[in-house]
Order: C-alpha cells, then sequence, then structure tokens
C-alpha cells in the first residue's frame, strides 16, 4: 500500500485518536474504542478511505519499487 497521508495529517489523527480514547476513558464508553482507526493510519501512514477518490496529503510522491 502507498503511503497517502502527509506528515501534519499523522499528527493530526494520532491526537484526535487520543483524544476520543481519553474521552471514552473519561466517560467510561466503549465508544471510545473508535480512537483507534485514527491512531492505526497514523501509525500506517496509509488511509482506505482516501484510496478510492485518489487523494493524498504528502508533499511528494512516494518512490514505487518496480
Amino acid at each position: 500500500m502507498k503511503t497517502n497521508v502527509g506528515t501534519p495529517d499523522r499528527i493530526f489523527r494520532a491526537v484526535l485518536g487520543l483524544v476520543i480514547i481519553g474521552l471514552g476513558f473519561a466517560f467510561q464508553s466503549w465508544w471510545g474504542l473508535i480512537g483507534i482507526v485514527p491512531l492505526f493510519t497514523a501509525a500506517l501512514g496509509t488511509c482506505p478511505a482516501y484510496m478510492p477518490f485518489g487523494i493524498s496529503t504528502c508533499k511528494t510522491e512516494p518512490k514505487v519499487s518496480k
């Protein structure tokens, strides 16, 4: 899979994921588990939802090996 999430987007996703998980703990709700999704996409640098639309927030295109 190609990297399609740039650095600012990754930072935003990581912070958002931690906030959602924190709110889940604070309100003792299972909904906090949704925070795993943005953390996972931030860690991988790939967002499956971007792929069908050809969206990429990376400044440069990743190198593809032949």
